[in-house]
């Protein structure tokens, strides 16, 4: 059997919840030592652990077969690897920052000098609008690239936008990008490759679906059960059991998590009984 070479970020906002998002789907990547490559041999997986930055790299260039990355970094890598799922997590806003009242639009921008850690992604983004820059790439802390006197704007990723008050710019025109964690694949699997990277696809699917529902049971009255069911309607449909006390079921459903407060308070209004919700770890939709 083929083993799936998979990137995991070593460090920063990706580390720990692609390596979270791993283990719930029942994959080894706990490390000791801060080690690089960690062989689990249950799944037929290794997991090598580089640079953010990097994973998109060594993806698209066919040296390994998949990798946790983010957006932002895939399209600035413009190295082949391409996006199959995005995992909901590590989501920031890609922006242009200047002084504020200087520039209000990217139209404003032609001719002017921007700053950015994303060269690629800036350029390419300036380009399907027709803009011209002279683009300064630096490798971090573009803020203060403008107070210094080497740009007249920066393309930087906005979180709270607290760094760039600090100092002294504003966000301005529309957002360039919204980035999260993606996985993504390198372009040439072979079929056996292929078969185990759907399987890690399947898995990351029912965590990551499992993580917004939760299970829903609970005993109703028959006469309440078609107003409990429209309440609770499920992926398919609830599952409905007939109690030992006549004129009463049992039902079960999955419900969103965000909601399941709410459902609760509705299905009690309705005369629904001993409504209990159970978290989920996995699933196969």
């Amino acid at each position: 059997m083929t083993t799936l070479r998979i990137a995991v970020p070593n460090k920063g906002s990706l580390s720990v919840p692609s390596e979270q998002l791993l283990s719930d789907a029942g994959y080894r990547v706990h490390r000791s030592n801060r080690e690089l490559m960690i062989d689990d041999s249950r799944n037929d997986v290794q997991f090598y652990f580089l640079r953010p930055r990097d994973i998109a790299v060594y993806v698209g260039s066919g040296t390994l077969d998949a990798g946790f990355t983010g957006r932002d970094l895939l399209i600035d890598a413009d190295a082949g690897a391409l996006e199959v799922m995005a995992l909901g997590y590590s989501g920031s806003t890609f922006r242009f920052a200047a002084r504020p009242g200087t520039l209000t639009g990217v139209r404003d921008l032609e001719g002017k000098r921007v700053a950015t850690s994303y060269p690629t992604l800036v350029q390419k983004y300036l380009a399907e609008h027709g803009v011209t820059v002279r683009l300064v790439k630096l490798d971090g802390a573009v803020e203060t690239s403008v107070r210094l006197g080497i740009a007249d704007a920066v393309a930087d990723v906005v979180e709270t936008g607290t760094s760039l008050r600090n100092s002294g710019l504003e966000v301005f025109g529309d957002p360039i990008l919204t980035s999260e964690a993606v996985l993504v694949e390198r372009p040439d699997l072979d079929a056996e490759s292929r078969a185990a990277f759907e399987r890690l696809c399947r898995r990351l699917k029912g965590v990551l679906i499992a993580r917004q529902y939760v299970l829903v049971d609970f005993d109703c009255p028959v006469e309440a059960q078609e107003a409990a069911c429209a309440l609770t309607p499920g992926i398919e449909a609830p599952t409905i059991s007939p109690l030992a006390r006549a004129g009463w079921v049992a039902i079960r459903s999955m419900v969103p998590r965000d909601r399941a407060p709410f459902v609760m308070d509705e299905l009690w209004e309705v005369g629904a009984r001993a409504i209990l919700v159970t978290a989920l770890e996995s699933s196969r939709i």
